[in-house]
Parts: C-alpha cells; sequence; structure tokens
C-alpha cells in the first residue's frame, strides 16, 4: 500500500491536509508560503539563521506584496495555525521557516 493510499484512508491525515489547502488558497498566503519556501533555499530578501530557518521581515513582504505589515502578520499566522509555517521570537526578529512535515505531507499525496 502506498503513502498515498494510506492517507486516503486516514480520516484525521485527510482533515489536516484539507485545513492545509484551505490556508494555501488565499492567493497572498500561497505566494508567502511560496516565497518562504524559495527564501530558505537561497536567502532571497531573508538573512539566513540556520538551514531552514529565516529571519523575515514583514515589512519587506508587506512592499512586496502592497499588503499593510500587519495583514502579512495575520497570513503568518493563518500559515503557522494550518501547520505550514513555524515561529518564534527573537528579540525584535520573528524567525519564521516552512514546516518540512508539512511539504513532506503534501507531497506524499501526490
Amino acid at each position: 500500500m502506498s503513502n498515498r493510499d494510506l492517507i486516503l484512508e486516514d480520516q484525521g491525515q485527510l482533515e489536516g491536509l484539507a485545513t492545509l489547502f484551505k490556508a494555501l488558497s488565499n492567493p497572498n498566503r500561497l505566494r508567502i508560503f511560496l516565497e518562504l519556501t524559495h527564501c530558505a533555499a537561497d536567502g532571497k530578501f531573508c538573512t539566513s539563521i540556520g538551514a531552514d530557518e529565516v529571519v523575515n521581515c514583514q515589512q519587506q513582504f508587506a512592499q512586496k506584496l502592497g499588503l499593510a505589515p500587519s495583514t502579512i502578520s495575520h497570513h503568518f499566522k493563518e500559515l503557522r495555525q494550518a501547520g505550514l509555517l513555524k515561529m518564534r521570537k527573537e528579540g525584535k526578529n520573528l524567525i519564521v521557516w516552512v514546516d518540512t512535515q508539512a511539504v513532506e505531507s503534501i507531497k506524499d499525496l501526490f
């Protein structure tokens, strides 16, 4: 039985994946998520902290997307609550990184 078959039989996993896709159904959140996956890979408009973590400036996302920083903060929160991002504060910096386990769950589905 493949990973995909196991996922399709597990109601809890299906509900979790539906939550991920619901969060990504907003175009701004999808773009933020995709930018963060790219950013974590090559440091684009982020300052690298570690292998998979970046210090992410809400102002830079706000300018890039033409949104208020508070709106970016809201999108970060929604992505975190869906399990797509992890976040922590270090002083004035917000450390944001993509939850690789969530990405693997999506990849396993397809």
